[in-house]
């Protein structure tokens, strides 16, 4: 991340997510001020808060897709959770502190990604060692056998190798030129003991929950049981195994504490869903959505959770929060929520140029994965520039005469143009099939005439 500035971050953006140049922007300024930060003495750095963002639009315009990318792109520890999941103590729902459980559990397993890669040279090499024992079990020399012995002259000279380490060198290579990867081998594995109890927790308590699940590991282990498998799938067991004998947990946890304090991202999608969205509604869902807003307030305002990996501050981790705000505004949040957002953002409404782009220039565009998977089955397929664009225009006047969905409008329609052709490209293998204007018409015309046929299939 150190070496991106804000203009690389959103060039690196824009190879996935079309258009939003003010969304992307502030983002991009959002994750340079976290290495600025991080260039501080530390002093001053403590005092530096991070400057939480508001992204609001209608659905399916790239809000996740940035957030998502990004976290990505810095390889900093990032989850994602609907707000709606979220309660009141008292309703049912989640914990809000569960968030910054979750994402300290992502820091782990990417910090013990890292650590694992680090040794991964060594951890082959003992899996290896471990994978000759199993085909080759080693056998005790004989007290009368020596490696050295005395030459008719009187000069000690050494003594061939024992016959059982010239076979394991044999196999060793055999194994190494892929000669015996489809051999079975024996391996003992560790599964869960049938003692393991899943526990319930109640809504406000999953922290109970998380540790009497401990307390239950440790009385009923995990248990050693024999497993045939090839031994290029159990190269990969040895190698997982022997590469957490050679990372030491305590470090893991600590450093992925720090990352997640300094470098994590938690993005609250639907965030508009517990806004109150008028004076004076009265009922219990308003009462849980200001409730939730209450719980948010300290762990966005920076707080103390507890996790079974420690004591996680939640100080310095970047909000992202996004909703569709059609109804409700940001300004329906309490007020103390409201300053802890301080950075707004309103993403566009996609139009037919937007959408032609989409179906055009991102790397994972749609039209790339459809002749991906119609490519497995021997069928080329090829779109005319004339096809693409109507097939942006359909999607911009849905939109526009139904629910505004965004990109997401795309999916209905590709699917609905390329339903006959999937159904069929097992019996038209070899052959190419042009998608031209005419085509798009053909298969959507029908539906899109009749308007309460569209609602339901587009």
């Amino acid at each position: 991340m150190s070496n991106l500035t804000p203009r690389e971050i959103v060039s690196e953006l824009d190879r996935y997510i079309i258009g939003q140049n003010a969304a992307k922007r502030m983002v991009a300024i959002a994750m340079r001020n976290r290495w600025r930060r991080q260039q501080i003495e530390p002093e001053l750095r403590d005092e530096i808060a991070p400057k939480n963002i508001i992204l609001m639009g209608p659905t399916g315009v790239g809000k996740t897709e940035i957030a998502r990318r990004l976290a990505k792109l810095a390889n900093c520890p990032f989850f994602k959770v609907e707000a709606t999941k979220f309660t009141e103590v008292g309703y049912v729902g989640r914990d809000v502190e569960s968030m910054v459980r979750d994402l300290m559990e992502i820091g782990v397993s990417m910090v013990h990604k890292e650590e694992a890669e680090k040794v991964r040279i060594k951890a082959e090499k003992n899996a290896e060692e471990r994978l000759l024992d199993l085909l080759l079990p080693r056998t005790k020399p004989k007290q009368s056998t020596g490696f050295f012995m005395s030459s008719p002259s009187g000069e000690i000279e050494e003594a061939e190798p024992p016959k059982d380490d010239t076979t394991r060198e044999k196999f060793r290579q055999m194994f190494r030129q892929g000669q015996l990867d489809e051999r079975e081998v024996e391996l003992e594995v560790t599964v869960q003991s049938g003692a393991q109890v899943e526990i319930m927790a109640i809504p406000g308590m999953e922290e109970m929950g998380s540790n009497l699940q401990s307390a239950f590991s440790n009385m009923f282990p995990g248990k050693k049981k024999p497993r045939k498998m090839k031994i290029k799938d159990a190269y990969q067991v040895l190698i997982d195994e022997e590469a957490d004998k050679l990372i030491d947990p305590d470090a893991v946890n600590e450093l992925a504490r720090e990352r997640v304090e300094q470098q994590g991202i938690l993005f609250v999608d639907e965030m508009d869903k517990i806004a109150s969205r008028q004076e004076g509604a009265g009922g219990n869902s308003d009462v849980s959505r200001e409730g939730v807003q209450r719980d948010l307030l300290p762990v966005v305002e920076g707080s103390v959770v507890n996790t079974k990996y420690g004591m996680v501050k939640t100080d310095h981790i970047l909000f992202i929060a996004a909703g569709a705000f059609h109804f409700a505004k940001p300004s329906d949040l309490i007020p103390e929520l409201q300053g802890r957002f301080p950075l707004r953002e309103e993403l566009d409404s996609l139009h037919k140029e937007e959408f032609y782009r989409i179906l055009t220039e991102p790397k994972n565009a749609l039209t790339v994965q459809y002749k991906a998977l119609l490519k497995t089955e021997g069928v080329t397929v090829d779109f005319t520039k004339e096809a693409l664009e109507e097939i942006a225009a359909n999607a911009e006047k849905i939109n526009e005469e139904t629910e505004n969905i965004g990109a997401r409008r795309l999916y209905t329609i590709m699917e609905k143009i390329l339903a006959n052709l999937s159904f069929e490209a097992p019996d038209k293998s070899g052959q190419t099939v042009v998608i031209d204007r005419e085509y798009v018409k053909e298969q959507i015309d029908d539906v899109i005439e009749d308007r309460d046929l569209s609602r339901y299939i587009l």
